[in-house]
């Protein structure tokens, strides 16, 4: 057999998957390494994907011809989109997965995509020489040849899982850590930390007295992940639960506090601000009385729910019986307490935007291996990784996104920049240009980029041209039609709008908020008979360009702003220490991470506007 590749991908969770069949379908012989061949894509935590802002960065991998989206929707259970009671900045979509189908679909795909294959081992070093990866050594003592690496450890890095006082070396449930890479890694100058993250019980579902509980629905309307118009929504779905923790069940896990790793300094890394376990939720928020539970059924054919929002890795008896005081769940029975797991991650300002690392060429890290959280934000940095690495090896322009074309883009930066010091989780508020960054426009953004550097499609790309001539033509005529003083008046009072005074264009209409397209073609028969042949998702596009035009180009006018900064490039052997009039943090942060622009040097924590005008003034602007 010939251990010899372009591009070996260790690890064959969310973005090791990304990575992989990125780089394979751009060309590059490829290989996965992974600890265990049924476990590909495992979904560790919630059997979910998507929510607020991850939901557009899913939308952006499908975009660039990533697969997280297509697999999602062929596995989902129940689909929904967020926050549509707020503008289209903040939709988010978001769905349940039948947990062992994304496994059975992810393998699908990894098994039917050309260039690329599987390996069942454990990388324990990397083999570099003259500050270059040339491969890889597994546990089975062979040596791999690779012109580009890609690290997705994922929590396996001297992974340490926690329940109760109870301690158990392990990257997840039943699977082995990962030992050897940190410490060489750390021995070639790596900065290095330790994170922590949790999950909750899983319960049987016939233990549960779902009439007790408060039924959520998905939604039954045309919206999904994936652009592609093969993909759809094959599974019966399925609702969720709500139910509430209360005085009591608050009672009974501050009676376990003593023996929580969370409060006992056995876990001693940063766990995630904004995912906390339930013991975490009743000592900081000591002062309220009930904290909302999400009952998620894991799958079509299975038995076992996820109990969202009650992460702990206190003793199970007190899980037990915690769980046992909630509503609906007093008889409940455990398939398998929640954990806490501890994991090494390593310091994100040492990698380019590429996600090279700085250090070693053609090594590249990916996922919470850069101190993220969450299987969006890993898939994204897996996609980007890959990509990367077959440019690497084969040649061509670095791929990277600015702030202004991506929530990856915005994830990156945030890492390559700022650093973490806690689990990184997106938001929309991490995003300056959120009307740009909108999920049903993400195509727009990104396929003709990712099609013209050989990963989306051609089918692809032509659906992408076929949808903006149709959203063209549709504004065109909706800017150029006008209604007639009189000839819908009835209709706007009744919907409490304001009489026309005159002919109005359609499109000047649309900006009424109580006014949608397809509500006014109920009332005006030329456009409802243009529309009629017109996809959902054209409408909505059109209608957000329509309603939002302003508030897009001011977001335009100042994205093209930190464009000019970004344009200012920094040479990578400017000696900041010779610049006395820089801040002493700003040098320390500078020299660190050698930004590449002044864009780059704006968005570091510690360099201020006065630090930029001082680098602006020496680069002549």
């Amino acid at each position: 057999m010939d251990f010899r590749y372009d591009v070996i991908v260790v690890g064959a969770g969310h973005a090791g998957c990304e990575a992989a069949s990125a780089a394979a379908r751009m060309g590059s012989k490829t290989l996965l390494i992974t600890m265990d061949m049924n476990k590909i894509a495992q979904m560790s935590c919630n059997p979910a994907v998507g929510g607020i802002a991850k939901g557009q960065i899913v939308r952006e991998i499908d975009a660039l011809g990533g697969q997280m989206g297509i697999v999602t929707d062929r596995t989902a259970i129940q689909f929904r989109l967020l926050n549509l009671s707020k503008g289209p900045a903040m939709w988010s979509p978001r769905s349940q997965s039948d947990r062992k189908r994304f496994i059975e679909e992810w393998v699908k795909v990894l098994s039917h995509t050309d260039n690329l294959y599987l390996w069942q081992d454990i990388v324990t070093s990397l083999i570099i020489k003259d500050n270059k990866i040339i491969g890889v050594k597994t546990m089975l003592g062979i040596e791999m040849e690779a012109q580009a690496v890609v690290l997705t450890n994922g929590t396996f890095l001297n992974g340490l899982m926690h329940c109760g006082k109870t301690q158990i070396p392990g990257g997840r449930t039943s699977e082995p850590a990962s030992h050897g890479l940190t410490e060489q890694l750390v021995s070639l100058g790596f900065r290095y930390d330790r994170m922590k993250t949790g999950t909750p019980a899983r319960i049987d579902a016939r233990s549960i007295h779902f009439d007790k509980l408060v039924r959520q629905d998905g939604d039954k309307d045309w919206h999904q992940f994936s652009y592609l118009d093969t993909v759809h929504r094959e599974l019966k779905q399925m609702p969720c639960w709500i139910t509430y923790t209360n005085l009591r069940t608050h009672e009974v896990l501050r009676s376990g506090l003593a023996d929580s790793p969370l409060f006992n300094g056995q876990i001693k890394s940063i766990g995630p601000r904004y995912c906390p376990s339930i013991e975490t939720k009743i000592v900081t928020f000591a002062g309220k009385e009930a904290h909302q539970i999400f009952i998620e059924p894991e799958g079509v054919d299975s038995n076992e729910y996820y109990v969202n929002g009650f992460s702990s890795s206190l003793p199970w008896q007190i899980q037990l019986a915690g769980l046992r005081t909630i509503e609906g769940l007093e008889d409940v029975v455990l398939y398998r307490p929640g954990y806490a797991i501890e994991y090494d991650f390593f310091d994100p300002t040492q990698l380019h935007h590429t996600l090279e690392t700085k250090q070693i060429k053609n090594l590249f890290f990916a996922g919470q291996i850069n101190g993220t959280t969450g299987y969006e934000e890993a898939a994204g940095q897996g996609l980007v990784a890959g990509v990367n690495a077959h440019i690497n090896v084969h040649g061509g322009a670095p791929f990277t996104m600015g702030r202004d074309e991506s929530y990856i883009g915005v994830l990156i930066d945030d890492l390559v920049n700022k650093g973490v010091d806690e689990p990184y989780r997106m938001f929309t508020s991490r995003a300056e240009y959120r009307i740009l960054l909108r999920q049903d426009n993400a195509d727009e953004r990104l396929t003709k980029r990712s099609y013209e550097m050989g990963l989306a499609d051609r089918y692809r790309y032509d659906l992408l041209c076929h949808k903006q001539s149709i959203c063209n033509e549709l504004i065109e005529h909706m800017q150029s039609a006008t209604i007639q003083k009189g000839a819908i008046d009835s209709w706007l009072e009744s919907i409490g709008s304001s009489s026309l005074r005159e002919g109005t264009r359609i499109s000047d209409l649309i900006l009424r908020p109580q006014i949608s397209i397809k509500g006014l073609a109920e009332v005006v028969p030329s456009l409802k008979q243009r529309i009629e042949q017109i996809p959902d998702e054209c409408i909505e596009s059109c209608e957000i360009q329509i309603k939002y035009a302003g508030y897009i180009k001011r977001e335009q006018n100042e994205a093209a702003k930190l464009q000019r900064l970004n344009q200012i490039r920094i040479a990578d052997n400017f000696n900041y220490d010779e610049v006395q009039s820089l801040s002493t943090e700003a040098r320390q942060k500078l020299n660190r991470i050698r930004p590449k622009s002044i864009g780059e040097a704006q968005r570091i924590p510690g360099v201020s506007p006065n630090d930029i005008s001082v680098l602006l003034v020496l680069l002549g602007r």
